[in-house]
Order: structure tokens, then sequence, then C-alpha cells
């Protein structure tokens, strides 16, 4: 297994992946997750991959394929204007 290094991407080239399998965690609503982001920062970092079309070639933005939860608080966050797309 090959790991690249951790680097700050912008939120606004993130992109939930649709092989994220986990919709729902019961106990612990999205807006319980956001607020506790907003108050301690995010905790665990997202993995992400770069997202291809369909001729293999990188598109600029990251897919997202665990830590939906995470990225729907993130996603909240930012639209509720708690926290910049950059």
């Amino acid at each position: 297994i090959a790991l690249n290094a951790s680097r700050d991407i912008p939120f606004s080239q993130l992109v939930l992946s649709q092989a994220n399998v986990r919709r729902v965690k019961a106990g612990v609503s999205i807006d319980t997750l956001a607020a506790d982001i907003a108050r301690r920062g995010l905790l665990q970092s997202l993995s992400v991959r770069p997202q291809r079309d369909v001729e293999g070639n990188e598109t600029g933005l990251f897919e997202v394929p665990a830590g939906g939860r995470r990225f729907r608080a993130l996603q909240q966050l930012v639209k509720g204007k708690r926290m910049v797309k950059t």
C-alpha cells in the first residue's frame, strides 16, 4: 500500500463518493457532529482520492469514500458560514 502525505484540500474540491456505504449512524445527528466540529475542530481528517473521469483522467476534485457523516457535518458548517469553503 502506498500512502500519500497529508495535505490541505479546499472543501469546495470535495465530493461525497457514491461508494460511501454508511448512510446513518444511530444516536448522533449530523447537527450534533457539526456543533462538535465547530467547537473542537475536526479530530479525524477525511480520507480522499482523486476523482477520475471516464478516461481515467483526474478531474481536479476529490472523492470522500469514507467519512460521509463528517463530510455532511462540514458541509453544514460551510453552508451556515461557520467554516470557509477554502
